[in-house]
């Protein structure tokens, strides 16, 4: 094949962005389908080792393969100006229409990606571009504002800060000179830096569910999806909940597969059992690309891993469990079952009222948001430490095993003392020797308990009715195990906390569990992943990571102190030599919410030959009573001079 690592697209407005293109050999002579990724993580070193286990395999089957940068990142032209902005997706479909009036394409285009890629390949069929047949989104969204990185339940995440200096420092680093030469590599980098957004304040005004969060929401549009989808998330992933979202709203064709999986492909989740992507993504393509009769239309539409339960263990690298098939699941009878909640019971309905307080150590054991595979403990730990913090409501030892496929709900009565509170909700697994295993969970800031279009202050003491859903999950309680419900007030973490203590009441409540019934379930099977080519590389210095917690007896402080040194690696196929580093430090007082703060450091290097760039992000969030303050800089480094520095502030109202 022929491999092209600059392939430049220039847009109507004459920006150029940059593609990395695999050409098979016989699109020489005739026309090939043509596969694109659409993302900003810098081709030429952000993802060219994983790029390489796929791209290069879908083209030697007759696929002619992209992997575009996005406008103002990688080695792409332009200004880069937030995520899923309408610039980023009009690109995109400018993007498909010029890969489709190419002489070696015969007009049909599929999009695949995960996470950022993901939720471009979904946003963009919502545009129905004529060349778009097909997607294959993995690790997605189908709602912008409750099922992203940034909030959940209308309670602002953890990670949405750390998302913020993440996606500062991935696109501080400049093209590379060896494509678009120093001089003009080093003047789109100084561009671009002097054009940086400030996302972190824009998130975090938008605290509700208005049109900056529908805009590229699908589930606005489902209906505007013409092209087959597949898709497949993970059920050790922040993104889980897309999938049957898709599966039953979805009007275009639609499959969908949950496996095991962290955020990764699941061909090299670091979770296993993985499986082997290419050929189901072959055959995929195959069908909608090449009208090839292979049968994949008429698969089973939902496919899941009922994960066993196993004792809790942060660094779980394989999950026993089954795959098995819905073959048509919104025809398919559902069957739940319905816990009411008693006095710290769950399955024996009776009057009650309970007080949750405010305890902000809840949440030690939530493990990370985006399990990646970069250090220890990043899922989630022995529940019990948590469960000592919150209302827990336990069933009598199940008669026989409880198979959980869906999203569980919770249904509460409660009372706030006060005008604001939250209320996260989480679903365990409690074995005979009585370690908790989690199996989902949901949260709620109780001001949107009616919509998430606007926070309203509660009336202290009113009681008032909430729901929450559940991640999805796919999950085997054994018969012998009890079901918990636990009930807390903050989840840190994980989510930030209210400024202000505060006591919740509870006094009824339900937990249904969702089900299929079994006659309409089928077992199946994955091959497991095919060999391919590591891309050659090698550690000029080895990384390490650590994560560790304290807490000062003196003054209640507790700390969590995350420390990612990704080392310093030679692309021996490129000759690029990058070097990461994370540290985090995130503080609160036990007996004083408002002292929530976090601190977060990034620094980053690319070298080639005698050039190297090197940039630092800064970021800094407390949440007070009343605001967020927020503080972020980015200082940058031409070889051993500053060429750069900008800092940016806000307060921001709760």
């Amino acid at each position: 094949m022929k491999i092209d690592p600059d392939q430049g697209i220039v847009l109507s407005d004459g920006t150029r962005l940059s593609a990395k293109l695999w050409l098979p050999d016989e699109a020489i002579t005739d026309t090939v389908p043509a596969i694109l990724e659409y993302l900003p993580y810098r081709k030429s070193d952000g993802t060219a080792a994983r790029d390489d286990t796929m791209h290069p395999w879908f083209a030697s089957n007759g696929y002619a393969c992209l992997r575009v940068d996005r406008r103002g990142t990688g080695d792409s032209e332009g200004l880069y100006d937030d995520e899923y902005s309408e610039q980023e997706l009009s690109d995109g479909v400018e993007v498909i229409n010029w890969i489709a009036s190419q002489s070696w394409c015969n007009g049909s285009v599929g999009i695949q990606g995960i996470s950022w890629g993901g939720f471009n390949g979904v946003q963009l069929a919502a545009r129905a571009p004529e060349a778009l047949k097909a997607v294959i989104s993995i690790g997605t969204s189908v709602d912008r504002y409750n099922d992203d990185i940034h909030y959940k339940g209308g309670i602002q995440l953890g990670e949405n800060i750390g998302w913020a200096a993440t996606a500062m420092s991935w696109l501080s680093m400049p093209p590379d000179a060896a494509l678009l030469g120093q001089g003009k590599a080093r003047e789109l980098w100084l561009q671009q830096l002097e054009n940086t957004p400030f996302l972190a304040e824009r998130w975090m005004r938008h605290a509700d569910r208005d049109g900056y969060w529908k805009h590229g929401s699908i589930c606005e549009t489902f209906d505007d999806l013409k092209a087959a989808v597949l898709v497949i998330g993970g059920q050790h992933d922040g993104y889980r909940n897309a999938i049957l979202g898709m599966v039953e709203n979805l009007k275009c064709p639609v499959q969908g597969i949950m496996g095991p999986w962290s955020h990764k492909y699941p061909h090299i989740s670091t979770i296993e059992p993985s499986i082997d992507y290419q050929n189901l993504a072959l055959r995929w393509w195959d069908k909608w690309l090449k009208n090839i009769g292979n049968g994949a239309e008429n698969d089973p539409s939902y496919r899941a891993y009922v994960m066993d339960s196993v004792a809790p263990d942060p660094s779980l690298a394989e999950r026993p469990g089954d795959w098995f098939a819905v073959q048509d699941w919104n025809l398919t009878p559902k069957k739940n079952a319905v816990f009411a909640l008693g006095r710290n019971t769950l399955g024996r309905g009776e009057a009650f009222e309970i007080k949750v307080n405010t305890d902000i150590s809840c949440g030690r054991a939530s493990g990370e948001f985006f399990p990646f595979g970069f250090g220890p403990g990043e899922l989630p730990d022995d529940q019990r430490m948590d469960d000592e913090l919150s209302a827990c409501f336990d069933s009598e030892s199940l008669n026989e095993e409880q198979i959980i496929i869906g999203s569980p709900m919770v249904t509460l009565r409660l009372s706030s003392d006060k005008p604001r509170g939250q209320v996260v909700a989480r679903l365990c697994d409690v074995r005979p020797d009585g370690s908790s295993m989690l199996i989902s969970l949901g949260m709620l800031d109780l001001r949107n308990f009616e919509s998430f279009e606007a926070k309203q202050t509660l009336n202290p003491g009113q009681e008032i009715d909430v729901n929450l859903s559940l991640d999805q999950t796919a999950y085997r309680v054994p018969k012998g195990h009890k079901l918990r419900l636990a009930i807390s007030g903050s989840y840190w973490p994980f989510a930030w906390p209210e400024g202000d203590s505060f006591t919740l009441t509870l006094t009824e409540g339900s937990l249904t569990l969702p089900g299929v019934s079994q006659e309409f379930c089928t077992s199946c099977t994955f091959s497991p992943p095919v060999s391919y080519k590591t891309r050659p590389s090698k550690y000029l210095r080895e990384g390490a990571e650590s994560k560790t917690w304290s807490e000062d007896p003196q003054t209640g402080e507790i700390v969590l102190e995350i420390s990612g040194d990704h080392g310093r690696q030679l692309d021996e196929v490129s000759g690029l030599i990058t070097e990461s580093a994370l540290t985090e430090r995130w503080s609160i007082k036990r007996d004083y919410p408002a002292s929530a703060k976090v601190e977060m450091v990034w620094n980053r290097s690319m070298k080639r030959d005698d050039w190297e760039a090197c940039t630092k992000v800064v970021a800094t969030m407390r949440g007070l009573k009343d605001t967020f303050e927020v503080e972020q800089s980015l200082t940058a480094w031409e070889n051993d001079s500053q060429v750069h520095e900008k800092s940016w502030s806000a307060s921001i109202p709760r």
